[in-house]
């Protein structure tokens, strides 16, 4: 691994990981840590749980907005100037949010909550892609994929926690903390990765920064792993929408036991992604992918077979969630790091189209969820089973079998 400017040891890269993973970590964080306390939210905003849920899309499309904003001003300014101010405008809002009194001003309060965490987060990958490639970065990735799974894992425990305590307002507050802690360690300890520009080098023009977008919305392979991606993630994220509803509502679970089986779908994400880190080095991350979203497809079609046939039970439902949702763990790092290893010089720019797809995604399958407002589970269903669909098709179409095993033997 290269930093700019020096070699690095393995104690550096281990500390880089961990302070990638704690800065990539605010997402999950701001995203699942209030989903135990969304019922309590939709009660003392006079709402109903639905209408609380699209706070969650909201706060997805401000992430997909902030990425294609700030991560061509990481390319052209560097990675810690825009991660840290990204930071601070989430500081900011989160403490607002602990004030609110509308729905409507929780909306808008998520909407720019979600532009300082995307500006952010959009470094995280970037950062990585600066420092390694191929198989390397993919290995990187899911260690830091790993790290920021506790994020995940433990916020909806976290948040169930805070909400007994003192109420949903608290959960806000501890975002916050979390964020003033970023904004102490990472000036501290994170270097700056951006390669220094050469002598007589200008910065990027607004035209081409346009112009690096539509390379990248005009490269078939690339595009064809970030909207596998893209898919995987809003697969991911009609679960996460629906799941107050599933496990609390229609499956009557308490609030007490709702992190737990949220937990269960993390636990098996991170199994996959330990078993993605040993097959890396017998697969290339293209081959790896494709096997991701068949499992994902596979337990999508289970799904709908169950509910057709009236098998609605938490005994079966559940766990085929967990294998959809797992399997993420292994699509993810190979999608993203297959997709910019064909832009080495604008990663930051090709990792925000590829973070805004994904989380434009999510929020418009949420949204769509959310907003039919149906107390059952075929709109989740069938809102994964569509966009495994989608992501097997796009990666054959877009990629190419041809495309795929050109990738492949040039990561051998």
């Amino acid at each position: 691994m290269n930093i700019p400017g020096g070699d690095v040891d393995k104690r550096q890269t281990r500390q880089l990981a961990l302070l990638v993973a704690a800065n990539t970590a605010l997402a999950p964080l701001a995203i699942d840590a209030y989903l135990p306390a969304l019922p309590a939210m939709a009660e003392d905003l006079d709402t109903t749980v639905h209408h609380t849920e699209l706070s969650l899309s909201i706060f997805l499309l401000g992430f997909s907005l902030g990425q294609l904003i700030f991560g061509p001003l990481s390319d052209r300014l560097g990675r810690k100037p825009v991660l840290l101010s990204g930071i601070a405008i989430f500081l900011l809002a989160s403490l607002a949010i602990t004030q609110v009194d509308s729905l409507e001003g929780l909306w808008a309060l998520r909407f720019v909550q979600a532009l300082g965490g995307g500006a952010s987060v959009v470094n995280s990958s970037a950062i990585v892609r600066d420092c390694f490639s191929g198989r390397e970065a993919a290995k990187v990735l899911s260690t830091v994929a790993v790290i920021m799974m506790l994020a995940p894992l433990i916020a909806p425990a976290i948040g169930s926690l805070l909400l007994g305590i003192a109420g949903w307002w608290l959960i806000f507050a501890f975002l916050a903390a979390y964020a003033a802690f970023l904004l102490v360690v990472l000036p501290l300890y994170l270097p700056e990765t951006l390669r220094r520009r050469e002598e007589g080098e200008s910065p990027a023009s607004i035209a081409q920064v346009a112009r690096d977008y539509v390379s990248v919305l005009r490269h078939g392979p690339a595009m064809g792993y970030a909207l596998t991606q893209a898919m995987g993630f809003g697969g991911m994220f009609a679960f996460i929408t629906a799941s107050p509803y599933v496990y609390m509502e229609h499956f009557d679970v308490t609030a007490s036991w709702y992190p737990v089986l949220f937990g269960a779908n993390i636990l098996f994400m991170f199994t996959a992604n330990r078993l993605n880190v040993r097959l890396l080095s017998r697969f290339s991350p293209p081959r790896l992918l494709r096997f991701g979203i068949g499992i994902q497809l596979a337990a999508a079609v289970l799904l709908v077979m169950m509910l057709a046939l009236g098998l609605d039970r938490l005994s079966i439902i559940a766990p085929l969630l967990m294998l959809f949702v797992g399997a993420n763990g292994m699509v993810a790092p190979n999608a993203i790091s297959s997709a910019l290893e064909y832009f080495p010089r604008i990663s930051a720019t090709a990792n925000a189209l590829i973070g805004s797809l994904q989380f434009a995604s999510g929020a418009l399958i949420g949204m769509l969820i959310a907003g039919l407002a149906l107390n059952s589970l075929w709109p989740m269903i069938l809102g994964m089973l569509a966009t495994a669909l989608v992501s097997n098709i796009l990666l054959r179409v877009l990629a190419g079998r041809r495309a795929l095993a050109r990738h492949e033997r040039s990561q051998a």
